[in-house]
């Protein structure tokens, strides 16, 4: 054994110097090395030990850790086997993190540098390049869940051009800033919902926010009446949210007869008019508020994935039934009953639709399957309307819009 703060050494020699295979032991006793040793330097295959366990095992010329080699640390458990330049990771090697994570790719001094493939201990990978131990320059992320994007980064944020495809089908094509959507760009919503404009962290711009009937207040109908009707998607400013299109709406009324004075010939339709509100407190929009795994949340109570992207709410049965979606000569898209219609370019027209075919029952008198509902709906406004010739249609009081998608 030899004595604290003195060096030994047991081995070959040449020339009273360190020659050929040798062990030595430095003064401090914190490292000690075995292997080959040429000129009273370490050279060629060799092991330096440290008294907390870590270790290198590789390549040495003139006494530098320089060539391909292994580097253990004990505190944290991470393992690199690959290329060194005095003593740093440099060049091509792999990283194995304690925590389950692993690198590999191109070193420079220590710092991930130029192309590798990058595993988290989740399953999160990304393929692209490195700058400073960080992702930068264009590269691949694939996510736990499934999403994967393809595009541009900058010190770990996706920043630029990029792409995201969403395990439920939804794809947003644009820009990027601070790991969110921001500037134009298109998503391609799983519900079937296009925006195609300006984003701001993670939201579009020019996003719908309400629904407005465009048209006279009163409409006169007769016995009969077959109604058309157009529908605006409007911002907050009250413009039509032409970005947007996709958005599956639907329309329905209740009548309510009411008593007139003796001098009125006609009867008034009523109804409470009710808009659809999503668990957001806004009309139902599936483009919703993004954030990167790094951020807190917004003050809003949804589930956010990792790759940014929020999930929408699942479609109604009219979405999952096939063959029901037909296109007319108009451009319009019908999903078999008049009533439902998608949107284009923030405008929406329901054309042609039967007064009675509108109504639908008071919601007190109970649930009923959709075929009965309509039958019912088409006989009880017909032997209302066989009261009358004419009836003072108020629009307001009588139409419901509601947003589908969510």
């Amino acid at each position: 054994m030899a004595a604290e703060g003195a060096a030994s050494y047991c081995g070959e020699m040449k020339d009273q110097r360190r020659n050929g295979y040798g062990r030595y032991i430095y003064p401090n006793s914190f490292f000690k090395y075995e292997g080959q040793w040429k000129q009273g330097k370490k050279h060629g295959h060799g092991k330096l030990l440290l008294k907390d366990g870590s270790y290198y095992e590789g390549e040495f010329v003139d006494g530098e850790i320089v060539g391909h080699g292994l580097r253990y640390w004990a505190s944290t458990g991470n393992t690199y086997s690959g290329q060194f330049l005095f003593g740093e990771l440099h060049g091509h090697g792999v990283f194995h993190y304690g925590n389950g994570g692993r690198y590999e790719g191109e070193f420079s001094y220590g710092m991930r540098e130029g192309h590798g493939s990058l595993t988290e201990k989740d399953g999160e990978t990304y393929q692209g390049s490195f700058h400073d131990n960080k992702k930068h320059g264009g590269g691949k992320m694939t996510f736990p869940n499934g999403d994967k994007f393809v595009g541009d980064w900058i010190l770990d944020q996706r920043q630029g051009h990029g792409v995201l495809q969403c395990s439920d089908g939804t794809v947003y094509e644009g820009q990027w800033r601070n790991d969110m959507f921001n500037g134009q760009g298109c998503m391609i919503h799983c519900s079937g919902v296009i925006y195609d404009g300006l984003w701001h962290n993670g939201s579009p711009l020019g996003q719908a926010k309400t629904m407005a009937i465009i048209g006279p207040e009163v409409i006169d109908a007769s016995l009969g009446s077959v109604l058309t009707f157009h529908i605006q998607l409007q911002t907050d400013n009250g413009e039509v949210s032409k970005s947007e299109r996709g958005r599956l709406l639907e329309i329905t009324a209740r009548i309510k007869k009411i008593t007139l004075p003796e001098t009125s010939s006609h009867e008034s339709l009523e109804a409470t008019e009710k808009q659809h509100f999503s668990k957001f407190g806004s009309p139902s929009y599936p483009l919703k508020l993004v954030r990167s795994a790094s951020q807190s949340l917004q003050s809003v109570s949804l589930v956010v994935s990792k790759s940014g992207h929020a999930g929408p709410e699942a479609v109604t049965s009219h979405e999952k039934k096939p063959g029901l979606e037909t296109k007319d000569k108009g451009g319009s898209y019908c999903f078999g009953l008049p009533r439902l219609q998608r949107s284009k370019h923030g405008l929406v027209t329901f054309r042609n639709i039967p007064l009675a075919f509108l109504l639908v029952p008071d919601p007190q008198a109970g649930q009923l399957p959709e075929r009965e509902v309509e039958r019912q709906s088409a006989r009880a406004s017909t032997e209302q309307m066989e009261a009358s010739t004419s009836f003072m249609v108020r629009r307001s009081s009588l139409l419901s819009l509601h947003n589908i998608d969510d």
